[in-house]
């Protein structure tokens, strides 16, 4: 095999450090292969627009540092900060106008919170306005085909967006897709969508300024490498609404459960921690900042298992505790600071400030988790536990790791130790194979549990998955259509009866903003993270007090619920208190 120089300098780089394979250069970007050139055909004689193929192959090709920190781990630290001659650090950004458009779930969220937070450091711009934006950045969503589609259709509007800012004078838009889709579509968004500059996923947020740069002539740059160890701990979250009173947390990335159905570990990877010191340091930041409610987020947020380099035997030899009768497609891992461990330390931070956990597995919720969130006020007992299927034959095609019944048994033992608590779920119908019969098995436990949230979808096949692989989508899809609706109506009809039970009672309320419907209103949320709204003005600024003042975001306030629709609750508001005076007088008298 004849190669050019440069390549060939690369090759036996590689070769040295054992990367090489099969004619690809597999490092930190994207596997990048290189076009071997005709027999008997010198360098020279090499047509002009070979030579910008591979050199548009080579702009995603490694730095000198990826090959240097498998020779030297100490020198890389210096040579990530090095400038690089070719790309001045300070024209990274030069006071170009990002905008972001957010997709999916609260883990995108923060992710762009991430990203924005690494360009506002080379001196990015953040922009409300699309039609003022030099660069627009969609972080997507792969889990359901709809998600997906939204983008395509978006992309096409960005087209037509963009052409005409060129037509009337203006400077190009560039146009990044980030997230999950990336990872997954990378090929299928190059091919059907030349408008497309950037593809970034998951764990390679911190490329971005460099990938900006080197499309800025009309080139596109692609990295999609998932990462075994990447958790931007290092990096501090900018919040994209500074003004909210409730913030993400990011405390974990990834997913090992396999689940037949899930494309999440393939677009996002192995399951590996974030430090807690860096957590907690987010978290003691954001109470500082006045924020009132704490979201900490993950796949698999309640798997988190953070190994510190510290000779500590007790810590080396904790195992992971299931709930009883689930099981794992993976051996039991040893040692490690918990779930329990780092979620005490968070609520420890500010007795102030709530704090909720998203997205669990049910498998991870041990006693010890459930105690805790008995004994700290502050804990939110509002839990999601994802279901997916009522039916034990379909959680099993699922790979779920459970029975029907050993979920009916964690639902009770929850509410034995949490007798007030408010349950969501995720629910998927017309999966491989799901017949009538299984299908009302779904029902009956929806019926069974009384969800206070459910989140209802129809199944939506995805490729690399092992459904993909091992069954057929043979669900038609008037069919999960109809499942949903009928899904979508016990559960309203349920939520209903239970929001009707609350009618009178006292409840408190971390107060949030406006209500979008009224300009007379304010909305908040109660414990179990159900929006209330009730009507704006002075109220005491304590119970039996004659001082009055307004009612403000991030305010506690205690609210009478005097009527309530199947998605959320109307109150009258009583008076100012806070988290820790209003579990402290009246945990036992009145709901959470």
């Amino acid at each position: 095999m004849k190669m050019r120089p440069h390549v060939k300098t690369l090759y036996f780089l590689c070769k040295r450090f054992g990367r090489y394979n099969q004619g690809k250069l597999n490092c930190r970007h994207l596997t990048t292969e290189f076009p071997e050139p005709e027999k008997n055909k010198s360098q020279e004689n090499l047509s002009e627009s070979t030579s910008k193929s591979h050199a548009k192959h080579l702009l995603d090709g490694p730095h000198l540092k990826d090959f240097i920190a498998k020779a030297d781990p100490q020198q890389t630290d210096e040579l990530i900060n090095e400038n690089i001659p070719y790309l001045d650090n300070t024209s990274f950004g030069a006071g170009r106008k990002v905008y972001f458009d957010v997709h999916g779930c609260q883990m995108n969220l923060n992710d762009t919170e991430i990203v924005w937070s690494i360009l506002k450091s080379q001196n990015f711009l953040k922009t409300n306005n699309l039609y003022d934006a030099d660069v627009v950045l969609i972080m997507t969503c792969a889990i359901r085909e709809g998600a997906e589609t939204k983008i395509w259709n978006k992309l096409e509007n960005l087209k037509g967006i963009r052409n005409k800012k060129l037509e009337n004078g203006g400077s190009k838009m560039q146009i990044g897709i980030l997230g999950c889709m990336a990872e997954r579509l990378k090929e299928k968004i190059l091919e059907k969508e030349r408008t497309v500059d950037i593809i970034a996923g998951p764990d390679s947020y911190k490329d971005l300024p460099r990938l900006l740069a080197l499309t800025e002539n009309n080139q596109s740059a692609i990295n999609v490498l998932l990462s075994l160890d990447e958790t931007y701990a290092d990096i501090m979250p900018v919040r994209l609404n500074e003004n909210s009173v409730t913030a993400f947390v990011s405390i974990m990335r990834g997913c090992d459960n396999m689940c037949t159905y899930c494309i999440v570990p393939f677009t996002r990877g192995r399951e590996r921690s974030r430090p807690i010191s860096s957590i907690l340091d987010e978290v003691k930041y954001l109470s500082d900042l006045g924020v009132k409610e704490i979201t900490l987020l993950g796949q698999n947020v309640n798997s988190y298992r953070y190994l510190p380099n510290i000779d500590n035997p007790e810590l080396k030899a904790t195992t992971t505790n299931l709930a009883k009768g689930f099981k794992t497609v993976y051996k039991t891992k040893i040692g490690g600071i918990r779930f329990a461990d780092l979620l005490e330390k968070v609520a420890d931070v500010n007795p102030e400030i709530r704090i909720r956990f998203t997205s669990p597995h049910p498998k991870d919720f041990p006693d010890e988790v459930l105690q805790l969130i008995q004994d700290k006020p502050n804990i939110c007992q509002s839990l999601h536990l994802p279901a997916q299927s009522g039916n034990s034959n379909v959680l099993e095609r699922m790979r779920r790791g459970y029975t029907r019944e050993a979920y009916l048994e964690l639902v009770n033992r929850i509410r034995e130790i949490l007798p007030h608590v408010a349950l969501s779920s995720d629910f998927i119908c017309g999966f491989c194979g799901e017949t009538e019969e299984e299908f009302q098995d779904t029902l009956s436990l929806i019926e069974t549990v009384k969800y206070n949230t459910a989140y209802l979808f129809p199944y939506s096949m995805r490729e690399k998955t092992t459904a993909h692989r091992r069954y057929q989508d043979d669900v038609p899809k008037h069919i999960k259509q109809q499942r949903v609706d009928r899904m979508v109506h016990l559960h309203r009809s349920i939520v209903k009866t239970l929001n009707r039970q609350k009618i009178g009672q006292l409840q408190l309320l971390l107060v949030e903003g406006r209500s979008k419907r009224s300009k007379l209103h304010l909305a908040g949320r109660n414990d179990a993270n159900i929006k209330v709204i009730f009507p704006n003005g002075e109220i005491p600024v304590q119970e039996s007090s004659g001082l009055c003042r307004g009612v403000k975001p991030g305010d506690y306030i205690v609210v009478q619920i005097n009527d309530i629709t199947s998605q959320v609750l109307k109150g009258i508001p009583l008076y100012h208190t806070t988290l820790t005076e209003f579990n402290k007088k009246h945990k036992s008298n009145y709901s959470r």
